[in-house]
């Protein structure tokens, strides 16, 4: 039984990777601060071949010792400040986290990679799961791929490149075996309702305005997360050291259009008292510097990784809408953490 260990495993993404990788088979050590964003609730019950360490990315210490202590076949970091608005309010923390915090993580596994035998050094990888931001912003048309030119926009998404590129120095500096993984905006269970789409239903549930940015127009592609968390166990499993790769939905939606399914799927499952959610929609200012669109080419994983997906935009908002309906504990204890 493989061990590979999770940074950021109690949040959103991490969380579901975390149930599919064991799923699959693998031993998992997670690695989470705990910050506002990730919780313990959302890995509860996942059994002996699950450990969850608390600890920063940013303290050496503490995850030299999590090495040392688990001796991992792999490293997956998905540990990051991921909110472009925090990121606007407060860039500097996003370069501690996703900046220092990545080239922590490099400096360490580089030594413990080092320190390895012969085989287990040719099977060991180190996966940065990165976002399609850092490639900036598209027009009506076109798409991503692993070949467009790195061109962030925001303190987030630039955050995140300089991980990126980080990433990409060690491999060639020092021929760590690297990959990367990049990705259109996920959706689905355990997802902090800062977020779209879980901050739309928690505002609807609620009474309160659902707020969209500017005239709704924006366009992003949706991948749902048990999507995008089997894309990267194909790229940990079969990637190439060094490569990059790209996993998209191939669901473009404008945010409004977004926002309009919401409530049609809502106004079903748990209907107002009167009239539909749609009557709740409120336009605020726009984010600053705010991308027009994203979308993903992801046919290179398609032919190198064998990538698929299961869901559909439509059915997958729907059982997503449906698990925030059936978890509202879960929900209360997130919100009401204080964090």
């Amino acid at each position: 039984m493989k061990t590979i260990l999770v940074t950021g495993a109690a949040g959103f993404i991490g969380c579901n990777f975390v149930r599919l990788s064991l799923s699959r088979g693998y031993r998992v050590v997670g690695f989470d601060a705990l910050t506002y964003a990730g919780h313990k609730e959302s890995l509860d019950g996942l059994g002996p071949n699950f450990t969850l360490v608390t600890g920063d990315i940013r303290d050496a210490r503490a995850f030299g010792t999590a090495l040392a202590s688990h001796k991992p076949h792999a490293i997956l970091n998905f540990a990051a400040e991921s909110h472009v608005d925090r990121s606007i309010e407060d860039p500097l923390l996003f370069v501690e986290t996703n900046v220092l915090g990545t080239a922590n993580l490099l400096h360490l596994s580089l030594e413990y990679w080092s320190g390895l035998g012969a085989a287990d050094k040719e099977n060991f990888r180190y996966l940065q799961v990165s976002t399609d931001e850092v490639f900036g912003s598209l027009g009506d048309t076109g798409k991503f791929s692993e070949t467009t030119p790195l061109d962030p926009r925001s303190p987030y998404s630039a955050s995140k490149t300089g991980a990126d590129l980080m990433v990409s120095a060690w491999h060639h500096t020092y021929k760590l075996p690297t990959v990367t993984t990049r990705c259109s905006n996920n959706y689905g269970p355990f997802q902090f309702p800062e977020k779209l789409i879980p901050h739309m239903i928690q505002c609807a549930l609620q009474g309160k305005p659902l707020p969209v940015y500017g005239k709704g127009q924006n366009v992003r592609d949706w991948i749902h997360v048990e999507d995008h968390c089997a894309g990267i166990l194909l790229a940990l499993e079969k990637g190439k050291p060094g490569s990059n790769y790209c996993f998209g939905g191939n669901a473009e939606r404008r945010n409004l259009d977004l926002v309009h399914d919401l409530c049609l799927i809502l106004d079903e499952l748990k209907p107002r008292a009167r009239g539909s959610y749609k009557e709740q929609i409120s336009f605020v200012t726009d984010r600053l510097g705010h991308d027009w669109r994203y979308a993903i080419d992801d046919s290179l994983a398609a032919r190198e990784l064998g990538f698929t997906r299961k869901h559909e935009l439509n059915g997958g908002l729907r059982s997503t809408v449906k698990w925030y309906l059936e978890n509202e504990s879960w929900c209360k204890k997130v919100l009401g953490s204080g964090k």
